[in-house]
């Protein structure tokens, strides 16, 4: 595995090796031994999918304190724009954003810390998305902010009359300093 940093401290692209031939490919898409020496020592509780069709924008989603939680998120199928917003307290980069296509053809891995908002729009006809959680789900932690806030101005590259939230996406509050975590 190939860790790469991002533009913002303790977000990391994992790249995984690809062993290709004539009958397709193969490759180790977690490896737990690899993952706390090249990464960060993390113990992953829960694994999560999920499917859904073009301009889905699913996000900005954190669990509050004391159940944050760390990510290790993938597209297995289709293509996926993955997007982070640091929220965490005191951190100079709080209320920057970062994003990177995920997709079936590049293989890559994100792994996000403690202290972010996530969310992702899909921008193939179809994507499924999974992601491993070091916490398990605690629906009275559950939080998000605006995927539209524009004043983090992501580009979700889908146009926005064609974008397809949830009622709860919708309603989120854009990011305020209360929100740091």
């Amino acid at each position: 595995m190939n860790v790469i940093k991002t533009t913002i401290p303790g977000l990391l692209i994992v790249e995984p090796r690809l062993f290709k031939d004539a009958r397709g490919y193969f490759y180790e898409s977690f490896s737990q031994r690899e993952f706390d020496e090249l990464v960060c020592p993390t113990v992953f509780v829960q694994d999560n999918e999920s499917r859904s069709v073009h301009g889905v924008v699913r996000g900005l989603h954190f669990q509050k304190p004391p159940y944050t939680q760390a990510k290790l998120v993938r597209c297995v199928r289709g293509r996926i724009l993955d997007v982070v917003v640091d929220i965490r307290k005191g951190s100079p980069t709080f209320g920057k954003h970062f994003a990177a296509v995920l997709s079936e053809e590049n293989h890559l891995s994100l792994f996000i810390p403690k202290g972010f908002a996530h969310g992702f729009s899909v921008l193939s006809d179809v994507a499924v998305f999974q992601y491993k959680c070091d916490e398990y789900y605690h629906p009275e932690a559950d939080s998000g902010i605006q995927a539209l806030d524009p004043a983090l101005a992501i580009d979700w590259l889908i146009p926005e009359e064609e974008m397809i939230l949830s009622d709860k996406d919708k309603a989120r509050p854009c990011l305020c300093a209360e929100d740091a975590i």
